[in-house]
This record gives structure tokens, sequence and C-alpha cells, in this order.
């Protein structure tokens, strides 16, 4: 009996931990207005990068820009895909249709004002950085400091073959 317990449990624990790689399917807002559901907009034949940011967050901020200097070329090599949702609140999410024209970026921007991305994958901080692929969470970082986009580059090459 105590066997049969044990086996019920621990099989439970590893249901709850393959479902924790599942990416949630979370609706978020693109930065026009619209209705996306985030595994829609996941790049369905390679990786996808999710980066979680706000107007606020320094190190977001540094991150992102550190990326779109490589960008180019990660797409060319890899096709890989990034989107940048932004977590800022109703109070800030004016800032960042803004911010993003002035940055420059070449993202696909999303919004994630409610925060529901952000609670569906525990995040406790921002950056928060995630590969996805197959709709599945296969690699995640949490902060940034200078040069994490280079292992995350390496990182998606190997993801990639």
């Amino acid at each position: 009996m105590k066997n049969l317990i044990l086996f019920f449990c621990l099989g439970l624990f590893s249901l709850t931990s393959i479902a924790q790689n599942d990416l949630p399917n979370v609706d978020v807002t693109s930065i026009d207005g619209k209705t996306v559901t985030l595994k829609d907009a996941t790049n369905k034949d390679g990786i996808t990068i999710i980066s979680l940011w706000a107007t606020w967050c320094v190190p977001c901020l540094k991150e992102l820009d550190a990326i779109n200097d490589l960008y180019d070329e990660w797409q060319e090599e890899t096709g890989v895909e990034l989107l940048a949702v932004s977590v800022d609140d109703s109070r800030t999410v004016k800032r960042v249709k803004s911010m993003v024209n002035g940055k420059d970026w070449d993202y696909t921007v999303l919004l994630d004002t409610n925060n529901d991305l952000k609670r569906a994958l525990n995040a406790s901080s921002i950056p928060l950085t995630i590969l996805v692929k197959n709709n599945k969470i296969v690699y995640e970082h949490s902060g940034y400091s200078p040069g994490a986009e280079l292992e995350l580059y390496k990182k998606i090459k190997e993801l990639s073959k």
C-alpha cells in the first residue's frame, strides 16, 4: 500500500513538472491593440525568444538593445524570432510604443498589461527570457548581465540543430 501511494505521488509530481514546460495559452495584446494568443504568435517552425520586459527596467532595455545588435545575424543563421512582451501596467503602458519606435527594435512587441503571462510563468522578476520550441519552454533565464545574450545565442544554436 505504501508503495502504491508513493508511486501515485511520484506520478502526479512528474505530470506536474511536465505540464510546467508547456507554454501557457495566454492572451496578450499587440502594440496596435489586437488580442493575440501567445501560442499563435510563436515561431511554428523553430525557436522563439520571449522576453518579459518593462519601460522602467534598465536591465531589460540593456538586454533587448544587446540582442537587437545581433538579431539580424541570429535570424539569418537560425530563423529565431523574438517576442518582446511588455509587463508595463496601465500607468506606464503609454510609454511602450514611443520607446519601441525610438529604439527601432525589429521585434514583435506585445503587451501583458494585466500580468496574466507573468503570473502564468511564475515570473518573480524581469527581465525574464525564455526559449520556446514547439510550444514548450526549453530554456529560461532571469536577469541580465553584459554577455548573457551570447550565452542565449549558444543555446539557440544548440536547439535549432
